[in-house]
């Protein structure tokens, strides 16, 4: 499965944020996804979430050389702050997304198998939401989008803002799910872009560029990704 972008530009009035995106991603890989804040990376997933309306260009999926058009149902999209339903349990939230998604749920757990699965305490699944800490709502947001399984997962900065062992046990989890999928990780901090992601992609200037991982080893390689990138923030 390959999830081909095509031509995808955005512009906000005169402002161009997109500039003829083309780029092919495979499944099985985690993708990092790496630029400026302000580069557009959300720009993008929005246009590919269907959220805001791109000026021209198209994407798709493509399996066993046949392309097809890339549902709703196809894509997850995490956002970097968690959106949840505070007025419920984490209980009553999961129960109410099981049962409002259950024909789109392949071989479904029980709600304590995915609590465990997360790694959320026993004291912790029947309080409110609101009084989740920020990395569990981000887990939960997460966990919706395990446990109905879309071929593609945007996910736009999640892990910023999480403690050191939160972040690691979610680095963890998408190492743990990316086979069969495709995963595009947003991030404007370059280490943890080479530590959790298979292939580093930049966006600047509107533009996609694949990034060598082997590049990164030669002296200066890196230093002169930062200098386009501190250009670019200048202009």
């Amino acid at each position: 499965m390959k999830f081909v972008i095509e031509h995808l530009s955005k512009a906000f009035e005169k402002k161009k944020v997109l500039i003829d995106i083309s780029f092919a991603f495979e499944e099985g890989k985690i993708y990092g996804l790496l630029g400026r804040n302000g580069a557009g990376k959300t720009t993008l997933f929005n246009c590919l979430n269907r959220d805001i309306k791109y000026d021209s260009g198209e994407f798709y999926i493509e399996e066993n050389g046949t392309r097809r058009e890339a549902l709703s149902e196809d894509i997850g999209y995490v956002l970097s702050m968690p959106v949840v339903p505070e007025f419920l349990t984490g209980r009553e939230f999961l129960k109410f997304f099981m049962d409002i998604n259950g024909k789109n749920i392949k071989e479904p757990k029980s709600i304590d198998e995915y609590f465990d699965y997360m790694s959320i305490d026993e004291e912790d699944r029947d309080k409110l939401l609101k009084d989740y800490s920020h990395g569990m709502k981000n887990k939960m947001q997460m966990l919706i989008h395990i446990i109905v399984r879309p071929n593609i997962l945007l996910l736009d900065e999640p892990l910023t803002s999480l403690d050191v062992i939160v972040a690691e046990e979610m680095k963890q989890l998408l190492r743990s799910i990316k086979k069969d999928r495709i995963i595009i990780f947003s991030t404007h901090i370059m280490d943890l872009a080479l530590d959790l992601c298979d292939e580093i992609v930049l966006l600047s200037r509107g533009e996609l560029e694949i990034i060598n991982r082997a590049d990164l080893d030669n002296a200066g390689f890196k230093d002169r990704i930062i200098e386009a990138l501190r250009e670019e923030g200048n202009e």
